[in-house]
């Protein structure tokens, strides 16, 4: 990574998982990434002319959905982009993720948040993943997320910045331009753009207040496991309400079925005597469930106690045949 790459990702079956970005120090400094260094979960360093950023995640049970890991890589390089554009959303998931397993002190107050962590790019959900954030842990931390995501800055308002650059800078921005530096010198400008926009907002009084109150790492522990009990609680009143809701059309379709049957109870009978006789499993099966009827049937005509002497006096005629028995007392019919 210090000499030849500027990504590098590792995955094992044993549950560790590395994901490794290197960056040219000019448009990216050691400075930027610090605030949300967390344990070994993101540790950022530098070389003498690249800053190196390291993800880690580590399973104790080993990686159950272990993957080869063919082209998780690609899907993850655009975040090396992001991050010369000014977008540190991964770096704010790397502190979290050090968060999360206990890495960084409860008492500490989160590093800025950035804008757009509600919304996060597909390459942003794959790191996610990698990392093994909690949702819950992601969404809570969300909440203090600006709207939209850091975007470049208006053509004029670049164009008038440049216009505003001394001769001598212009001209070592071309050279290097004209030497290769395409890349790492667009991001590098970029940010020296951001940080005079900034200087001037503090200079017309319109900077974030210093000091402004942060969440704690324990703030958004504790908010995380607020958030999932009432997750729970509000699955626990959908699954009831939906548990009332089949219940109450079953018993509608069991009214509906008892009332076709009203009035054909000795038909009833006679076609449990029928399937007995037969002494085949599934015949018994189709006499218990025509037993079932006749006793709900008794229930609502008041007609209970004779059907339940019935059921009892059948009982006692076809006790020699225990495949019956076990399937009457299985539904808890009379004994």
């Amino acid at each position: 990574m210090d000499q030849y790459f500027d990504a590098h990702l590792y995955v094992a079956n044993w549950g560790t998982r590395r994901l490794l970005l290197r960056l040219p120090a000019r448009a990216f400094p050691l400075a930027s990434a610090k605030p949300y260094a967390a344990g070994h979960r993101l540790r950022a360093r530098a070389t003498k002319e690249h800053v190196v950023l390291d993800f880690h995640s580590d399973s104790e049970d080993g990686d159950e959905d272990f993957e080869e890991g063919e082209g998780l890589l690609a899907a993850l390089i655009p975040l090396r982009s992001d991050l010369l554009a000014g977008d540190l959303r991964c770096l704010y998931l790397g502190w979290l993720a050090g968060v999360q397993n206990g890495e960084v002190d409860h008492r500490r107050a989160e590093p800025p948040v950035p804008p757009g962590l509600r919304q996060p790019s597909a390459p942003l959900q794959g790191l996610i993943d990698l990392l093994r954030l909690d949702p819950d842990l992601v969404e809570v931390a969300a909440a203090a997320s600006e709207e939209g995501v850091l975007g470049g800055p208006a053509a004029e308002e670049l164009a008038a910045w440049v216009a505003g650059l001394a001769r001598e800078e212009t001209d070592r921005v071309l050279l290097r331009l004209m030497q290769g530096e395409g890349v790492s010198l667009g991001g590098e400008l970029l940010r020296h753009f951001r940080e005079d926009q900034a200087r001037r907002q503090v200079r017309a009084g319109r900077a974030p207040l210093a000091g402004e109150a942060r969440r704690t790492a324990g703030d958004l522990t504790g908010a995380r496991g607020r958030l999932a009990e009432e997750k729970r609680r509000r699955a626990a009143e959908r699954a009831a309400k939906e548990q009332a809701r089949r219940a109450r059309e079953q018993a509608a379709a069991r009214a509906r079925h008892l009332d076709a049957l009203a009035g054909r109870e000795e038909a009833l009978w006679r076609q449990v005597e029928t399937a007995i006789q037969t002494r085949q499993p599934k015949e018994y099966d189709h006499a218990v469930e025509l037993l079932q009827d006749l006793r709900d049937l008794g229930g609502r005509a008041g007609t209970a106690d004779a059907v339940t002497a019935r059921i009892r006096e059948l009982r006692q005629q076809h006790r020699s045949k225990p495949t019956l028995m076990q399937r009457l007392d299985r539904t808890g019919l009379p004994k």
